[in-house]
This record gives structure tokens, C-alpha cells and sequence, in this order.
């Protein structure tokens, strides 16, 4: 019998996690922390089973570990909190923000975006990862793909991130009925309902679509409200996070980062090694829908399962020298973005931020140091990451 322990909680393991992870892989791959009460799997081929298994691994109590545990189940509409056949009509419609042609559309806009963070810190001698960048890149994004005006943006970064914050050694606190408030966005739909735009909640109140029930109509308001705040908040914290670690994996591998420098189309590999070596979503939930057999125990029905996609990024059962960062990594199936039906549809979104703030960040500052005495660490269970990742051009 092991006798690791791991608390998603516990601050002290999320500094480093990664031992623990790899014990847990060797000694414990089905893990019941009786004192939490969740069951976790940290292995690579158990995760990406257990994500394509909606069936006996359900996210309609929520793919948080606080929000699986806390009762009723989700309110209807919040796709990512759903199982099929109701998850893929939602996600059908939300996924018309994330296409191939319209990720094409937006990157000049994107590059704006990022060259209006960076252009004024060019004469200085330090910048921050997080505060000049990942704070303000992923926001502009999102609000110019949904059309959240200038002026609101700050509030709903704010909101975003209120949402995912806990006390540390603490669960979130979870109120289920208004847990992504869509509130914020409620007089914005209702100008746009009357003024037309090209913008994503002008297509959404459009779109026709058949729902569970066979009828064929358009979107309800309080859908629509539940959507946006979806949308805004998945792609405002967790890829703000990306830039910090972006910040601190690439000064602490400086070799690598002058690869980059000298060969721009390394850049796409290393945004994917990066989040396969520091994913800003280390993990998410499941409940269990019947008693399941894994590793000789039975994980009972009604459990809450946490699936450790960060331990499976670093299973040396699946990549070879897992705890290497290496941007010349063949593509693998990294689970940062998880698999199956509930694959993150902004992961193009991540993907293009990602590649296009390296690129400006090396065409300005191609060497730099961080100040870890002076980063800060984001104290969220849900989102690894940090609050400020302070560089030093040198």
C-alpha cells in the first residue's frame, strides 16, 4: 500500500507537482484520497480512456473537481458541463466561433492586439509575462471574436478570474444556479439584438438549430448569456496563464529559445511542448455514472474522479523524457486540451495567441531572465499558473 498523498489543494504540492504525479504513475494509478473524497487517475492511457468514455465518465455535474462534488447538477445550457447527444448540439453552435477559416480571419488582429501591448514596453528594460500580456492579449481577443465592448472587457477578466480563485488549501466555494454568470453580458445582447453586427453574438442569435426535443429553433436569451460567459471565461484565464509559464520554461531554457529566435517555424512546436510541459489546465473532473474497475479496485458510482492531464503529459509510458522540455518533440497527443467530445474548442484560439505573442516577443526581446523573487503565483486550484511573471531583458 503507497503511501503518497496528493491534494489538488495542498499549495505546497502545486509549486512542483511533478513528483508527486510520477509516485502516484508508479504507486498509486488509481488514487482515493479518502479525506477529499475523489478518486484520480494519473496515467496517460487511463486519462485518455476515461475522456472518451462519456458514458461511465460524465461531466454533466461539471468538470471541476468542487463543482462534480456540489449539488443540483449544472443548469442547462453550459456545454461543457454536458454529455452527448445535448453536448454536441451546443458545442455544434459554439464551435462556429473556433473555425479554421475564422482562427485565419482574426490573426492580423490578433497581432495588433499583441503589438499594442508590447510596442510601448520596447524602450524599458523589463516587461511582464503576465501582466503586460497575458492579462490583456487573451481578453482584447475574446472580445473582439464575441463583441464585448472596450469599456466591459476589464469587468469580465475580472469575473473570470473571481470564478476560479480559491483560498489557499481551500475548495472552491460553488453555487451551482449562477455559477457562470451571465449577467455581465445581458444589456450588451439586448443592444445587439437591435443592432446587428458581424460579430459572434449577432451569428448566435441568428443560428437556427434542432435541439434534444426534435424542435427547430433559435437560441434562448438565457443560452445565450450562459455561452458567452463560457466562452470568456475558458478563454481568458487559461491562456493568460500560458504566457507566464511561456516567460519562465523559455528563460530558464535559453539554448532552446535561440532556436527560436533564428527559426521562426519552430515556434507552432514549442506553444505545444509548452503546454504539454506546463499546462495551464492541469486537470479536470468526471462522476463516475456506475462502479467501475480500474487497477484491481472498484471506484463506486456517484465518486468524483479527478483525470491529472498534467501527470499524463509527463507519463514516461507515453513520451520519452517526459520532464525535458524539447521544442523539436515530434507531435504527440498531449492531453492539455483534453479528448473526445469535450476536446477544448478554443484550442486553435491558444494555439494562435500562443504562436503569434512568441513571435513579437522574440522579434523585441529575444533574451531575457525572470524575476522569480518577484513572480507571484495565481492561487487557483483549477488554473496553474502565475498572477505576474516579471522579465529582465538582457
Amino acid at each position: 500500500m503507497s503511501d503518497v498523498y496528493y491534494d489538488p489543494w495542498d499549495v505546497e504540492i502545486d509549486l512542483d507537482p511533478y513528483p508527486t504525479y510520477r509516485r502516484l504513475r508508479d504507486e498509486a494509478p488509481l488514487y482515493h484520497n479518502e479525506r477529499r473524497d475523489f478518486w484520480g487517475l494519473s496515467r496517460y492511457a487511463d486519462i485518455d480512456a476515461a475522456l472518451r468514455d462519456p458514458q461511465r465518465f460524465s461531466s454533466a455535474k461539471g468538470d471541476i473537481l468542487e463543482v462534480v462534488q456540489a449539488d443540483p447538477v449544472m443548469p442547462p445550457g453550459v456545454f461543457i458541463n454536458e454529455d452527448p447527444p445535448l453536448h454536441t448540439i451546443h458545442r455544434k453552435i459554439v464551435g462556429r466561433a473556433f473555425t479554421p477559416r475564422r482562427m485565419k480571419a482574426i490573426e492580423d488582429k490578433v497581432r495588433a492586439f499583441c503589438n499594442a501591448c508590447l510596442d510601448p514596453l520596447m524602450d524599458g528594460d523589463r516587461f511582464d509575462f503576465v501582466l503586460d500580456l497575458g492579462a490583456e492579449l487573451p481578453m482584447r481577443t475574446i472580445g473582439m471574436l464575441v463583441g464585448i465592448p472596450d469599456a466591459d472587457q476589464p469587468s469580465v477578466r475580472a469575473e473570470a478570474n473571481r470564478v476560479l480563485r480559491n483560498k489557499p488549501g481551500e475548495p472552491l466555494p460553488v453555487k451551482k444556479d449562477h455559477y457562470f454568470d451571465g449577467d455581465m453580458f445581458t444589456e450588451y445582447v439586448d443592444w445587439r439584438m437591435k443592432n446587428p453586427s458581424d460579430d459572434l453574438i449577432t451569428e448566435l442569435l441568428a443560428v437556427e438549430f434542432e435541439d434534444e426535443t426534435g424542435t427547430t429553433r433559435n437560441l434562448r436569451k438565457e443560452e445565450l448569456l450562459i455561452f458567452l460567459a463560457v466562452i470568456a471565461g475558458a478563454g481568458v484565464e487559461t491562456t493568460g496563464r500560458l504566457f507566464g509559464w511561456m516567460g519562465k520554461v523559455l528563460a530558464e531554457n535559453p539554448d532552446q529559445r535561440q532556436e527560436l529566435v533564428l527559426d521562426r517555424s519552430l515556434i507552432p512546436g514549442a506553444i505545444d511542448e509548452l503546454l504539454r510541459f506546463e499546462p495551464p489546465g492541469p486537470h479536470v473532473a468526471r462522476y463516475v455514472t456506475e462502479d467501475v474497475e480500474l487497477h484491481g479496485q472498484t471506484v463506486p458510482a456517484g465518486s468524483a474522479l479527478l483525470l491529472m492531464l498534467a501527470s499524463a503529459n509527463r507519463d514516461e509510458r507515453t513520451f520519452d523524457d517526459p520532464d525535458r522540455f524539447d521544442i523539436h518533440r515530434q507531435p504527440g497527443s498531449l492531453l492539455s486540451f483534453a479528448k473526445g467530445a469535450h476536446f477544448c474548442l478554443g484550442a486553435p484560439l491558444a494555439r494562435l495567441e500562443g504562436r503569434v505573442a512568441l513571435e513579437e516577443v522574440l522579434n523585441r526581446f529575444p533574451k531575457w531572465d525572470v524575476d522569480l523573487a518577484g513572480a507571484r503565483r495565481a492561487r487557483s486550484s483549477t488554473v496553474r499558473g502565475w498572477d505576474s511573471m516579471p522579465a529582465i531583458i538582457s
